[in-house]
C-alpha cells in the first residue's frame, strides 16, 4: 500500500510538472522597440580594463593570456543605463576554457578594497561553451553572493519568501538543449525580467524560468555588465547588444 501511494504521488508530480511546462510559452517574444547599446566599433558607453577588453570584427572581446591576467573576475560595465524591468538581446561565443557571464540587476563594487576597479556582484546569466547539462550557458549564478547556481537550465524555479528554493517545473530537456546550443559558434541570448520573474532564452527557446521572492536577496534593479573570468587564459565575445525597458 505504501509503495502504491508513493507511485501515485510521483505520478501526480510528473503530471503537474508536464502541465506547467505546457502552459509556459517556449519561444522568445518577437522583438519590438529594442535599441542598440554597442556601436560595433569601439567601447564608447562601456567601462572596463583596457588591457583586457577591445573590439574585434564588430564584437566586444575580452581576453586573458598567460602574460596578461585578470586580477580576480573583472567586468565591462555598461554606462548608459540600468536594468530594472527589461528585455535584453545579444549574441555571444566563448572559448572552451573557463567561463564568462552577463550581469544584470547587479552592483558595481567600489567600497572597501576590491581586487580591481571593475568588480560586479548580482544576477549572472552564465556563459559557457558546452551543450551538456548542467554546466552550460544560461543558468542564473549569484555572482559574489551566497546562493550559487540559483536556477539551472531546464528548471522552472521559485525562491520563496521563506528564503527556500523550490523547483516547480521543467522548461527544456537535456536532449533538447544539446540540439539547441551551437558549440564553438555564435549563440543568441534573450533575458527578460519583469518584477520578480526572470526568463532566459537561448536561440529563441526558453531554457530557464525563475521567480525570486527571497525577502533579503532578490534583486530588482542594477547595472548591466559582461564578465571576464579570472584563472585560466580565455576569451569571450559579444555583439548585437540591444535592450528595451519594460513598462
Amino acid at each position: 500500500m505504501r509503495r502504491f501511494k508513493t507511485l501515485s504521488v510521483l505520478a501526480t508530480l510528473s503530471i503537474a510538472f508536464a502541465a506547467q511546462a505546457a502552459d509556459t510559452p517556449k519561444q522568445a517574444p518577437a522583438e519590438k522597440g529594442l535599441r542598440s547599446i554597442f556601436n560595433g566599433k569601439d567601447l564608447s558607453g562601456w567601462d572596463g580594463d583596457p588591457k583586457l577588453w577591445s573590439v574585434k570584427d564588430g564584437a566586444i572581446r575580452g581576453e586573458t593570456t598567460k602574460e596578461v591576467r585578470a586580477n580576480g573576475n573583472t567586468f565591462l560595465i555598461w554606462q548608459g543605463g540600468r536594468t530594472k524591468d527589461f528585455d535584453l538581446r545579444l549574441s555571444f561565443r566563448v572559448s572552451n576554457v573557463n567561463n564568462s557571464g552577463i550581469q544584470y540587476r547587479s552592483k558595481h563594487i567600489t567600497e572597501g578594497k576590491p581586487r580591481n576597479k571593475w568588480i560586479v556582484r548580482g544576477y549572472q546569466h552564465e556563459i559557457r561553451n558546452s551543450n551538456k547539462l548542467p554546466s552550460v550557458a544560461g543558468f542564473i549564478y549569484d555572482e559574489g553572493g551566497q546562493r550559487g547556481r540559483m536556477s539551472l537550465v531546464g528548471e522552472k524555479t521559485v525562491w520563496g519568501k521563506d528564503g527556500e528554493r523550490k523547483k516547480t517545473g521543467s522548461v527544456i530537456t537535456a536532449e533538447e538543449f544539446a540540439k539547441l546550443f551551437k558549440v564553438d559558434q555564435w549563440n543568441d541570448v534573450a533575458i527578460i525580467a519583469k518584477g520578480h520573474h526572470i526568463r532566459h532564452y537561448m536561440n529563441g527557446r526558453l531554457i530557464m524560468d525563475c521567480t525570486d521572492n527571497h525577502p533579503e536577496r532578490a534583486l530588482l534593479d542594477g547595472v548591466l555588465a559582461l564578465q571576464l573570468h579570472a584563472g585560466a587564459p580565455m576569451w569571450c565575445e559579444f555583439k548585437d547588444i540591444r535592450i528595451k525597458e519594460l513598462k
